[in-house]
């Protein structure tokens, strides 16, 4: 499967919830799941000719699925790269939901929107990509790179002065979890330890996602 290159309302509108996919406006009443959007705007209803009809429908199967699905959107992750992260964490010790959330939040495009620099995990992963992003002083431009306990993530000095970047870090009201410590007023973020459960504050409930691929 291709990456989803359509609109991310979209996707927030088939998951019914906000995924918070497009920074700003987001939080604006133009968010077509916005609770403070009037009943004539709303459109908090899965897209398609059929969007109202399937909120009458529900299964056990769908609810995992669903779950599953809104995961791998939050974090911009393909169905694949999803699957094999499942796998990766059912291996490793101790809770398998916790261990894959857990490695979702250590993907350096979640460590940059974490650390406030992105208004959205997508504009992050252009950031990256586009090799603003420096780890332990080298440059990575792999969204997927899995950063460790230690590692110091940086925007490099010529990155620092974009208008996006100071934009962000200027008007986003969002809190920097309790497992990163920033130092060079907010432009270099350090990974103490990875995050704890309690430490995600993402709405999922991965304990269906591991009762889906369990099957």
């Amino acid at each position: 499967m291709a990456r989803y290159l359509g609109p991310v309302c979209r996707q927030c509108r088939r998951e019914r919830t906000k995924l918070f996919l497009k920074g700003e406006r987001c939080y604006s009443l133009k968010c077509p799941v916005s609770e403070a959007v009037t009943d004539r705007h709303s459109r908090a209803y899965p897209p398609g000719e059929h969007g109202r009809d399937r909120l009458r429908q529900g299964s056990e199967y769908l609810a995992q699925l669903r779950e599953k699905q809104k995961a791998r959107r939050i974090y911009g992750v393909l169905e694949q790269q999803f699957r094999n992260l499942y796998l990766e964490a059912n291996r490793q010790p101790g809770i398998t939901g916790e261990n894959l959330l857990r490695m979702l939040e250590m993907r350096l495009d979640n460590v940059v929107f974490r650390a406030g620099w992105g208004a959205s995990r997508r504009q992050a992963r252009q950031f990256v990509r586009h090799g603003h992003v420096l780890v332990n002083g080298k440059r990575v431009t792999i969204p997927s790179f899995r950063v460790r306990k230690g590692d110091a993530v940086s925007l490099k000095s010529t990155s620092r002065t974009m208008f996006a970047v100071r934009r962000n870090m200027d008007t986003l009201d969002r809190q920097r979890p309790a497992w990163l410590e920033a130092s060079e007023n907010g432009f270099v973020v350090t990974v103490l330890d990875p995050p704890l459960r309690e430490h995600i504050d993402e709405p999922i409930q991965e304990q269906l996602i591991v009762e889906l691929y369990s099957k």
